[in-house]
């Protein structure tokens, strides 16, 4: 029984990283003109806030695009996707070719984690990661990435049509 839960642990602890990140997300004071339901990526920060409309703001810790892969401006959810396969766009493609064409969702090499929610313009998205030592890095081609625990929070906080703006 004790070597079932140490697997059972170790299983947990390659999905989600490790205990602290469980607690990645705070509510946070945070006073802003955006509407409650706006999420805010501070790339800079490397942070994205959840606009309450009460004065504050759910914090969670992400990986940014990497320098030359960062932009910023306003998009919206367009979808929301639950274990998502993966697709590499011809720029990843083209620097990654041994990339498969897809990856399946719920597979381990699957860069979109449990969750993955698309943003209008079709390159980018905000999603989890089975990378969870990425979190806090600029690691990605633009996407914002979250730990699974938090990807799977804020998918249920937030609609298809929610807006996000991100800055420096």
């Amino acid at each position: 029984m004790l070597r079932f839960v140490m697997v059972a642990v170790g299983t947990l602890s390659a999905i989600v990283g490790s205990p602290s990140d469980l607690l990645a997300r705070e509510l946070v004071p945070f006073n802003t003109n955006l509407s409650a339901g706006t999420i805010l990526v501070r790339t800079s920060e490397r942070q994205l806030y959840l606009v309450q409309g009460d004065g504050t703001a759910v914090r969670y810790r992400v990986a940014v695009g990497r320098p030359n892969k960062q932009w910023v401006g306003k998009a919206e959810i367009t979808g929301k996707y639950v274990r998502p396969a993966w697709g590499p766009p011809a720029e990843i493609k083209r620097d990654k070719p041994s990339l498969p064409d897809v990856i399946p969702g719920g597979s381990l090499n699957n860069p979109l984690g449990e969750r993955a929610m698309t943003l209008s313009g079709g390159e980018y998205a905000i999603h989890g990661t089975n990378r969870p030592s990425s979190i806090g890095t600029f690691a990605s081609y633009g996407c914002i990435r979250m730990l699974n625990a938090d990807i799977a929070d804020l998918f249920d906080r937030v609609a298809v049509g929610s807006t996000v703006v991100v800055a420096d």
